[in-house]
């Protein structure tokens, strides 16, 4: 391959970078993915108008990835801080937060690290959003409580959190 058509190349896929980071943060493996599905994209549409497929060779992926870190357009911690926030603020707990960055891609270590920085009170978070679902006061019948416990552990608050509403809430 011809240096004119590598650099054109590293210029379009980076072109595609930039624009789907210019949506929101990703993390390193969403991006990955989807410059790889962007690709697939683009190959399948050039096979239906006759032409070349132009495949994401991994080293090409590699140069456009380490650009995008020396640029400061990708950085995984700045992402899952945000995210921890972002998903705090929309009523989810720790363990949901830490399941999705899972699945994000982000290393456990840094959404462990992300989860202990932010400075979030996770027991007045799950008390904002059992109030926001249920309202105040709280029930006190066995039954109710249950109902308010499974939905703030399908939220992803742990169980000390949930136990600390109720515990504050009889006094």
């Amino acid at each position: 391959m011809s240096d004119i058509t590598e650099r054109s190349q590293f210029s379009r896929f980076l072109d595609r970078a930039i624009r789907i980071l210019a949506m929101r943060d990703h993390s390193e493996a969403e991006l990955r993915r989807k410059l790889s599905l962007s690709a697939e994209r683009a190959a399948t549409f050039a096979k239906t108008q006759s032409r070349e497929p132009e495949p994401l060779s991994p080293e090409l992926l590699e140069r456009v990835v380490a650009w995008c870190y020396e640029n400061h357009y990708l950085d995984d911690a700045r992402f899952t801080g945000r995210f921890v926030v972002s998903r705090s603020r929309k009523g989810y707990g720790p363990q949901r937060i830490r399941m999705e960055l899972g699945q994000k891609g982000v290393d456990k270590a840094l959404a462990d690290q992300a989860l202990n920085e932010a400075d979030i009170d996770w027991a007045k978070r799950a008390f904002e959003v059992a109030e926001r679902k249920f309202g105040l006061p709280f029930p006190t019948e066995w039954k109710e409580k249950a109902k308010v416990q499974r939905y703030l552990m399908s939220k992803g608050f742990f169980s000390e959190d949930i136990r600390e509403i109720f515990s504050n809430f009889d006094e």
